[in-house]
Formats: C-alpha cells, structure tokens, sequence
C-alpha cells in the first residue's frame, strides 16, 4: 500500500510560483509512473502532468511550458513547478501513483494523496 503527502498549496498572485511536493511511502517508489490531476469547484478532476517509470513526462496543453513536474527516487518525493500562475488553475491539486505507464486518465492510477489547495487570486 503506497501512501501519498502533498504539501506545498497556497494562495498566490496571479503571475506568481508554487512548488508543490508530495511524498510517497509504503511501495518502491521508483517503479511507480506518478502524476498530479487536479480539481475546481463543479468540474471534474483533470490531468496536469505525469512522470512515468522510465523517465517520460507528459503535460496538459493548459500547462506546458508554465509548469514543470519532476522526482527525486532517493527522497520517494514527486514535485510540481507551477509558473505564471492563472485564476484558472485555482483547483485542489492531487498526487497520484500507478503502476503501469503514466497516464490522463484519472480511473487509471491506484494510489492518492488527500490534495493540497491552489489559489490563484489578486
């Protein structure tokens, strides 16, 4: 059983930066894809980005190039870079683990973190 911590949510400024962490316990970190979905009031969780086993990362079309998902196997520890924040990606922001590829799909992953709340606002 793999548990999952963010930390890292906040209010910010539209334009600013968050970096969110969520650390992992219970499996073997490294064999498991991960990846951060997140959730707005009234819509349905949505991919941001994903960093599978072997090394790939994917983004949401909404995010590339403002934020950056990367890990650190030795620390069990997953992070989201998150620049030139928006009000539209105020949403609860949640790390997820799977066992196989990294994915979009949110049914797909097995393991998750309780969220961490992201506030963009002036």
């Amino acid at each position: 059983q793999v548990q999952l911590v963010e930390s890292g949510g906040g209010l910010v400024q539209p334009v600013g930066s968050l970096r969110l962490s969520c650390a992992a316990s219970g499996g073997t970190f490294s064999s498991y894809s991960m990846g951060w979905l997140r959730q707005a009031p009234g819509k349905e969780r949505e991919f941001v980005a994903t960093y599978n086993y072997i090394g790939g990362t994917d983004y949401a079309e909404s995010v590339k190039g403002r934020f950056t998902i990367s890990r650190d196997n030795a620390k069990n520890t997953v992070y989201l870079r998150m620049n030139n924040l928006q009000f539209e990606d105020t949403a609860v922001y949640y790390c997820a683990a799977t066992r196989g590829g990294g994915s979009r799909r949110a049914a797909l992953y097995d393991y998750w973190g309780q969220g961490t709340q992201v506030t963009a606002s002036s």
